[in-house]
């Protein structure tokens, strides 16, 4: 039996379309599925927990929604042994990138169907557990001004949730100002004395397709971390077009970084979001926890 949680207002509609899709093919394939539709992330925690918690033997949780949906499913999922698989129905969908999973509603299913089932690590903070990213500082506060603005309904509606980033970008530096910022990575001691931003990475990209960390690797057990720091706002916004191919980490003014335990901490309190929700707020401790979850991945040709 498969188990689906829907968020259908996910990717302004995109989640009822995608499920409509999934469950027209489950049932013409006589395949047994059991499925909720969430309207909060609350909501999907609990009914996830009680249905994992009872006597039916899930094959896997496949999850219809963007980043946020399965970053509140990441509790009950932890070391579960219960595979999640992804249908992007999203703004961002930094999970499937992250884990190769196609866009395409029929391949996923598929994914879903005959997948590897693969481990991957989660960021832990305090009692938070993150899938794709920590996002702290600047690329925090344009998250969180894209999550909450206008113009993502406009750009989610016509296909283009890349664009409501970079809009984001231009936003918050109208307001957002740099400042010290000290970083610890596995016991080794870092300054900054006007960083931007910081990013965490278990998977290489985040901000809906952003090579921030292009060697990060979600199944090594460590965490890869890049820091913009002690440059101008010009610098800032020539860096970005960089960070779409990977290609920022030869700037003197960025600093990639790997450890297992990474401490962040500064005079000015920043926002954290993992996943693009809100995590926590500096001094956090963010930690690699190994192999905490099974991933659906598309099986190697000839296996």
């Amino acid at each position: 039996m498969y188990l689906f949680i829907v968020n259908p207002n996910a990717g302004h509609g995109e989640g009822r379309r995608v499920w409509n899709k999934i469950s027209k093919l489950l049932r013409r394939r006589g395949i047994p599925y059991e499925h909720a539709f969430t309207d909060s992330r609350e909501q999907a925690h609990t009914f996830l927990q009680d249905r994992l918690s009872s006597q039916e033997t899930w094959k896997a949780v496949g999850v219809v929604g963007g980043d946020g949906t399965i970053h509140s499913l990441l509790p009950a999922l932890r070391h579960s042994g219960i595979p999640l698989a992804v249908f992007s129905a999203g703004s961002g969908n930094d999970t499937a990138r992250g884990f190769g999973i196609p866009r395409r509603t029929r391949a996923a299913l598929e994914v879903l169907l005959h997948g590897l089932p693969v481990t991957a690590d989660l960021i832990t903070v305090a009692d938070r557990s993150t899938l794709t990213a920590l996002a702290i500082g600047f690329d925090a506060e344009v998250a969180r001004n894209v999550n909450i603005s206008r113009y993502k309904k406009i750009c989610n509606a016509v296909g283009l949730g890349r664009l409501a980033y970079i809009i984001g970008i231009f936003h918050t530096l109208l307001t957002f100002r740099p400042g010290p910022l000290n970083v610890d990575c596995d016991g080794i001691a870092y300054r900054f004395e006007s960083a931007w931003l910081t990013a965490i990475n278990n998977v290489d990209s985040y901000g809906g397709g952003l090579s921030i960390c292009p060697d990060a690797k979600p199944d090594d057990g460590v965490l890869d971390l890049c820091v913009v720091h002690d440059c101008s706002k010009l610098k800032l916004l020539l860096l970005f077009p960089t960070v779409l191919f990977g290609a920022h980490t030869k700037f003197s003014f960025v600093t990639m970084l790997r450890g297992r335990n990474i401490t962040v901490s500064s005079p000015i309190p920043r926002l954290a979001l993992g996943d693009g929700e809100d995590v926590a707020v500096t001094p956090i401790n963010a930690s690699a926890d190994p192999g905490a979850i099974h991933i659906l991945r598309p099986a190697p040709h000839g296996i």
